[in-house]
């Protein structure tokens, strides 16, 4: 499965009431390191049923980005739960990203 794109609309849905642990990816098209890990995201996704990841664009949804209090990105943020359980800042190897989890 690929990374479910989420914006304000979505996020209670996809993230909030979700039944799964979600990875969230918050990134820009113009960021150089979120542009490294993004197939590194996708693969995540394609190979994790376990889990729902997702992506979040900076740009566009800036007050969820606001809301998580991302100043850098990538940012990685993982929830369980509707709760915050554990995140990261910066371009990670997968088995780092995996880590998170």
């Amino acid at each position: 499965m690929a990374a479910l794109n989420i914006t304000k609309q979505n996020f209670q849905e996809e993230v909030m009431n979700s039944d799964k642990k979600v990875l969230i990816d918050f990134w820009a098209s113009w960021c150089g390191p979120c542009r490294m890990v993004s197939p590194v995201i996708e693969e995540i996704a394609a190979e994790r049923t376990d889990i729902k990841v997702c992506k979040v664009n900076v740009d566009e949804e800036q007050e969820l980005a606001a809301a998580f209090q991302v100043m850098s990105i990538p940012a990685l943020v993982v929830m369980e739960n509707g709760k915050v359980v554990n995140q990261a800042v910066g371009a990670r190897p997968k088995a780092q990203i995996l880590s998170l989890l």
